[in-house]
């Protein structure tokens, strides 16, 4: 069963259970991955992504509000970025992240925080999805700066 499919079960088991904020945060998740699979491929790297995104955007709303004294806002886009959430791939540990990002820097040769990019743009496809981008750079600047 793609991720699509099993966004769309989960709606129609929110719907009967009553459950409207669920219900539409799955419809707005369900809307993203569609127009994934209309402009692209469809394959399950491209549905991670559409999560990573819209889960970022409901952090960042969720951060706007608060800082706006808007907290019942906040706390629903809060809630909606952990429904995404319980979609994505589980997460790294800090030490399989960590062992990643020395492999990359060992690698690339990387001795400067000018370098970030370098080291940055090998890690990414590295995590796919299991590592948060914030998370993977501050590792990496933490690695280039010691």
């Amino acid at each position: 069963m793609s991720l699509l499919e099993q966004v769309q079960t989960d709606t129609k088991d929110a719907m009967r259970a009553g459950d409207r904020e669920r219900v539409q945060a799955l419809r707005l998740i369900s809307n993203e991955l569609q127009k994934a699979h209309k402009e692209a491929s469809g394959s399950e790297a491209d549905e991670v992504a559409v999560l990573q995104r819209e889960r970022k955007r409901r952090l960042e709303a969720a951060e706007s509000y608060r800082d706006a004294g808007r907290d019942e806002l906040a706390g629903g886009e809060q809630r909606e970025a952990e429904i995404i959430e319980g979609y994505l791939p589980q997460q790294m540990s800090d030490e399989e992240l960590r062992a990643i990002v020395g492999d990359v820097v060992a690698e690339s040769g990387a001795a400067s925080p000018n370098e970030m990019g370098k080291v940055m743009s090998q890690v990414m496809p590295r995590v796919q999805g299991r590592a948060d981008g914030k998370r993977v750079s501050a590792l990496v600047k933490e690695l280039l700066t010691a």
